[in-house]
């Protein structure tokens, strides 16, 4: 039993030097620094200036973005107004105006003055299907 013991003792008083030992490292030994920088690293990175060459030719394939590319589009883009105008158009609902002359309201007899509102004909909006329709209102 005691030599169990000891070679218990010997085995984490080796187990507590390793560890103490690993703690002990130093950061400019692990990790040097030199003058390079990533970017350096990077561009260097296929051998010769592989990603040098790989960025000149992207460079030649793109294109500068003007406005006049972006209003041609405007036309073929999708929104949801363009949408539902384009499909299903409104019929028509006049506006009615209406007049109401001054007179009293309430219990108390208060004037209103006259005034003028505006209300549609129906009282929802009404769409026609996907080509009833075709000239605009």
């Amino acid at each position: 039993m005691k030599n169990t013991m000891k070679s218990f003792g010997l085995i984490s008083l080796i187990a507590a030097a390793v560890l103490v030992s690993g703690c002990s490292t130093n950061k400019e030994k692990t990790f040097p620094h030199g003058e390079t920088t990533m970017h350096d690293i990077w561009r260097n990175a296929g051998g010769g200036g592989m990603q040098q060459d790989l960025m000149d030719a992207r460079s030649v394939l793109r294109r500068s973005i003007d406005d006049s590319h972006i209003t041609n589009q405007q036309a073929y883009t999708r929104t949801a107004a363009n949408e539902i105008y384009s499909q299903f158009k409104r019929l028509p609902n006049p506006d009615l105006v209406m007049y109401v002359y001054p007179h009293l309201a309430g219990s108390e007899g208060a004037p209103v003055p006259g005034y003028s509102t505006v209300f549609p004909l129906y009282n929802k909006v009404q769409y026609a299907m996907p080509g009833e329709r075709l000239e605009d209102y």
